[in-house]
């Protein structure tokens, strides 16, 4: 295995140095005291690790091998420090990524075994030729050739968070300060940039061992990042595009409307708290309710009545608050003489709204339904 070895301090170099040459799987490619250095030359050497101290003036260890991430990307990088606790606390990654010093040749040798482990397991030339696609509707999730990549598993919740919010601003500048503000806004600039540093490596490491091509890229001098998605297929970009290029809906179109509607499975980032998402989170949801409302109200008018229910049903189950989903469903029950269904239907929709939102129907649901009543105590 190709090694580079980067610390600002001498002795310790040459210490780690001397302790890797007695491992007959490492060769030591080049040694630095200087980091930009290593950073500028190191692509050269097409390293399968880096030793990278912490600690060092000027740039900072963790900020170097990120950018090390970006000229070596297949590189592993395995950090050396004295003890830093919000380093260490920062990582949360396993014990191959990080070695405390005094550096023991029991912990190095353990390190370096490991990483043999990790380099064996990993595919040898072999480049995933299916299409990925990142699902963000509901969850965020990946599939490669129609299948979830299981594999791949955040570190930590702020490693999702980070790579989701990339995500939400993909192709465009994201600053550092913006992500710290974000992430970290009550830990002083030096712990949260080592948090950043530390996450965005999380990430990364985690897109490369599942062979998820997507590319962050650090620019403006260090100063922020940009998630670079090409062609990847995005469920959200897909299912709107669909949208906005279909006619209305016809005999012709309605499968391919069908389709769409299926599609959205559920709100933009729905399973997590992130209130920077809301706002395009009610955006998409307006477009699919105006959607499904159209798809609805075809049915209906085609006399697909029972196709019609479904699609009320759907809206209902995603959007339970959408008194207009409840309320079309309530009229298509009626136009089919399911009165017990209808009862039913206001039933569940007066309690959801007394219960969880302690408040009353509104007046449009309220005024249908008297009206639905009074004539059907006068026909019974």
């Amino acid at each position: 295995m190709q090694a580079i070895l980067v610390d600002d301090e001498r002795l310790a170099l040459v210490k780690l140095e001397f302790m890797l040459k007695k491992i007959p799987s490492i060769h030591i490619a080049a040694s630095y005291t200087d980091p930009s250095q290593a950073i500028q030359e190191a692509p050269s050497y097409h390293p399968d690790v880096i030793f990278i101290d912490i600690e060092m003036p000027e740039i900072n260890g963790l900020q170097a091998a990120e950018m090390l991430q970006e000229t070596c990307p297949n590189a592993n990088i395995i950090f050396v420090t004295a003890y830093n606790h919000y380093a260490v606390e920062a990582f949360e990654i396993n014990a191959l990524d990080y070695i405390l010093k005094p550096v023991r040749n029991d912990r190095l040798l353990k390190a370096v075994q490991r990483l043999e482990e990790r380099l064996s397991l990993a595919p040898k030339l072999i480049i995933a030729t299916e299409e990925v696609t990142i699902r963000c509707l509901q969850s965020l999730r990946f599939e490669r050739g129609g299948q979830s990549l299981n594999n791949l598993r955040w570190r930590t919740s702020k490693a999702q968070e980070l790579f989701a919010f990339l995500l939400h601003n993909r192709n465009r500048f994201v600053s550092k300060d913006m992500l710290i503000e974000l992430l970290w806004p009550d830990f002083n600039l030096k712990k949260a940039s080592t948090h950043l540093y530390t996450t965005i490596y999380q990430v990364r490491q985690c897109l490369k061992q599942n062979e998820v091509d997507l590319h962050i890229s650090n620019l403006s001098g260090g100063e922020g990042y940009t998630l670079e998605t090409g062609s990847m297929l995005i469920d959200v970009d897909k299912w709107e595009q669909g949208i906005l290029a279909l006619e209305t809906i016809s005999e012709v179109n309605c499968a391919e409307h069908q389709v769409l509607f299926e599609l959205y499975s559920g709100d933009y980032f729905d399973d997590y708290d992130y209130l920077w998402a809301e706002s395009e989170r009610q955006r998409l949801r307006t477009i699919w309710l105006h959607h499904a409302m159209g798809i609805a109200q075809f049915y209906i008018e085609s006399n697909r009545i029972a196709e019609a229910v479904t699609v009320y049903q759907r809206v209902v189950q995603l959007q339970p608050y959408f008194e207009q989903g409840h309320l079309g469903l309530m009229k298509v029950y009626d136009s089919i003489g399911e009165r017990s269904a209808v009862e039913e239907q206001y039933k569940l929709l007066k309690d959801l709204f007394q219960k969880e939102l302690n408040l009353g129907l509104p007046a449009s649901v309220e005024h249908w339904y008297e009206q639905w009543e009074q004539f059907n105590h006068r026909v019974r």
